[in-house]
């Protein structure tokens, strides 16, 4: 295996004071972002990619990155199928070790994907320890400087997370249509990732993916027979469009799958609450436990505010639980014909253990729609 040295001294710049100095790879740049680390052990194409980490500096927990490098995209109407995205949605990389790839297939290594994307990486830092200081102290602010030592990093740190609608820079401006055979399904695209278009454009729908600020009546126009909020970055109590939006679209009696921060928007559109986690949970690993079966699902994750027990709305029937934490995973409103996940169904990256949700939303679809 071959590991990368970069030539140039970088800096990560804590919240809290702490510097830590490595290898500086990717862009000759300074970024800034909330600090959040990742547990998966593959998938950092599917994970840099997804619109959900805007705003965020990843660290990952795995001690080799870059090992297959990064593939040439695959796109089928309009759909990626190996990306998320069709950018890098990080602020910066954290890593131990960057390793050079020499897999046939890949069209690029992963230091020059970042240097390509804009985004700056650093290497040869102690993740665990850096890991270990999120887990203790909660998600913090960062600046990840590969331009060399900052003279004021506290300057460079810039606003809050949650102070920023990070939605409204990654919702497209309008309408994007990937068609399909059948049915109109309305994506309320908050960030939505590819897996999850690729997901239910395999049930055979035609896709209308819509800005997040779309009012219900302007949804309603494409006559969808079902709609999906998406997932999305940042902080939902700050989106108060696609609150007002989906309390619209229940007066219609429309089929509704929330995923991620579709599901913590139902939740505030119905009256509950949705809270900053300490850390958060991003992994391809994560267990949830389906209340009523008592079965356990592999999900993966990607959230930094969540649902507690406390939080839950009177309409709501809650359906998964995360056995970490007691974090709602997942609700279903019988009356408001809706069901929400906080996980990610389509496993991009993970496994399919909870590939079923899709086939629910698919007849309840066909339910309200007398079979057809």
């Amino acid at each position: 295996m071959v590991f990368l040295m970069a030539e140039n001294l970088s800096y990560v710049y804590l919240e809290d004071g702490t510097v830590l100095v490595g290898d500086g790879f990717g862009s000759d740049s300074v970024k800034a972002g909330e600090l959040v680390f990742t547990t998966a052990m593959n998938g950092y194409p599917e994970s840099l990619t997804d619109p959900s980490y805007a705003g965020e500096t990843m660290i990952i927990t795995h001690p080799l990155v870059g090992n297959y490098g990064v593939p040439q995209p695959k796109l089928a109407n309009g759909i990626l199928s190996n990306f998320e995205s069709g950018k890098v949605h990080i602020s910066a990389l954290i890593v131990s070790e960057l390793t050079k790839s020499e897999k046939w297939s890949k069209s690029m290594d992963l230091d020059d994907w970042l240097r390509k994307e804009g985004v700056p990486g650093i290497s040869g830092i102690d993740t665990r320890m850096l890991t270990k200081k999120v887990r203790d102290n909660g998600a913090m602010m960062c600046v990840v400087s590969t331009k060399g030592e900052l003279k004021d990093p506290k300057k460079a740190l810039g606003e809050k997370y949650a102070e920023i609608n990070f939605v409204e820079h990654v919702s497209p401006k309008k309408p994007i249509t990937h068609n399909g055979a059948g049915q109109t399904v309305v994506v309320v695209d908050c960030g939505v990732k590819h897996g999850i278009l690729k997901s239910i454009s395999g049930l055979g729908y035609n896709i209308v993916r819509v800005p997040y600020d779309y009012t219900a009546d302007k949804i309603m126009s494409f006559n969808p027979s079902g709609v999906l909020y998406s997932n999305g970055p940042g902080n939902p109590n700050m989106l108060s469009p696609v609150i007002e939006s989906m309390k619209g679209i229940i007066e219609y009696r429309v089929p509704i799958l929330g995923i991620c921060l579709g599901h913590q928007i139902a939740c505030l559109a119905m009256g509950g609450g949705v809270h900053k986690m300490k850390f958060g949970h991003r992994a391809v690993n994560k267990g949830v436990v389906d209340i009523s079966t008592k079965k356990a699902c592999i999900t993966s994750h990607n959230h930094g505010y969540a649902v507690f027990p406390d939080d839950i709305p009177k309409s709501a029937k809650p359906w998964f639980i995360s056995p970490d934490d007691n974090v709602i995973e997942g609700m279903v409103y019988k009356k408001q014909n809706m069901i929400t996940t906080q996980f990610h169904p389509e496993g991009k990256p993970g496994t399919n253990d909870a590939s079923f949700v899709f086939g629910m939303f698919d007849r309840m679809v066909r339910e309200n729609r007398g079979g057809k």
